[in-house]
């Protein structure tokens, strides 16, 4: 009986020391937390705020204290698609991104209960109020203008929760169903005028490199002719400088051969009018002299063998007398 007694009384006694183990090792596992470098752990004492912890080991009173973790990182939230009315009443649908980081971990926590719940709503409402101010025109054309004007104002809302807006960037806005055919259009238009213009530019610079080409070619052309206008006039002054030296070597018979031989040409010409220079006409002088010369030579010859008087002529037109006795004398 007492062995019985015994018995189960050291074995309540290790039951005792399990279950006294197992609670310090409970207590052990929550009382020690190890905290990420870019995580701070957000500690509240019996309901009370006592600041952040970490990175590293950190050690808490269990069931005395409660740790919430705070990521450091920036991180993004999408805001889905916004109907929102413009200056000019055009509605149109627009959806971005939102980048936040956490800067007060502290009053990310105590200051507000949902942050994405809450920075969705403000983003929306900040966006109509952004749009609403600026024509459709500038909405499509100044984006990076909408993007600083939304981060600025949720940036506003967001410093009292310990939280930065680092970026906004606007995603895609749809315009209505009317403006997109009109910038359809539009854009239609702007390439078929890019294509004339570009065209006009290529026919331009054609233009101007065939008129380079053109200009080229004269210059060349007219070089060539001046230098062989320039090669025939050294041509023509060396010729006549030979004809000037061997002319000096030449006499009168020679040059009047020369000329005897052009008029025979141009009697065999069937121009009816002549240009004559004057220096033929001074040696057809001359010729003419030596001719008269000959002439006279061979008529005074002549006129001696034949020269006989003549006999008066009867006024009865009959025959000279001379003659009728000479021939009556020759006759008897």
């Amino acid at each position: 009986m007492n062995a019985l007694i015994g018995a189960s009384g050291s074995s309540g006694a290790l039951i005792g020391i399990g279950v006294a183990v197992v609670i310090v090792l409970f207590i052990f596992v929550k009382a020690i937390r190890i905290v990420p470098e870019y995580q701070r752990l957000m500690v509240f004492r019996l309901g009370r705020s006592i600041g952040t912890k970490g990175p590293g080991i950190c050690f808490l009173i269990p069931i005395v204290d409660r740790g919430i973790r705070v990521d450091l990182r920036e991180q993004y939230l999408e805001i889905p698609h916004q109907a929102a009315i413009t200056e000019d009443n055009a509605t149109i649908s627009i959806d971005f991104i939102v980048f936040t980081k956490v800067v007060d971990a502290v009053m990310s926590v105590v200051a507000v209960q949902n942050f994405e719940g809450a920075a969705q709503n403000i983003a929306a409402t900040t966006l109509r109020s952004v749009v609403g101010d600026m024509s459709l025109d500038d909405v499509l054309a100044k984006r990076e203008q909408m993007n600083e004007i939304l981060r600025a104002k949720l940036d506003e809302v967001t410093e009292r929760w310990g939280v930065k807006v680092t970026n906004v960037e606007i995603r895609e806005i749809i315009p209505p169903p009317m403006v997109q055919e009109a910038m359809t259009r539009q854009m239609s238009a702007e390439r078929t005028r890019r294509a004339v213009v570009t065209e006009a530019e290529g026919q331009k610079q054609a233009a101007i490199t065939v008129a380079e080409g053109n200009k080229q070619s004269a210059i060349l052309n007219a070089e060539g002719d001046r230098q062989a206008a320039i090669l025939r006039a050294e041509g023509f002054a060396l010729a006549l400088s030979k004809i000037f030296e061997v002319a000096r070597t030449l006499d009168g018979n020679t040059m009047s051969l020369q000329y005897l031989d052009a008029l025979k040409q141009i009697g065999a010409s069937p121009s009816t009018k002549f240009v004559i220079p004057m220096e033929i006409a001074g040696l057809l002088s001359g010729l003419s002299g030596v001719g008269r010369s000959f002439g006279q030579g061979a008529s005074a010859g002549n006129g001696q063998a034949s020269e006989m008087p003549e006999a008066p002529a009867t006024p009865g037109g009959g025959e000279p007398q001379g003659s009728g006795g000479a021939g009556s004398g020759a006759t008897g």
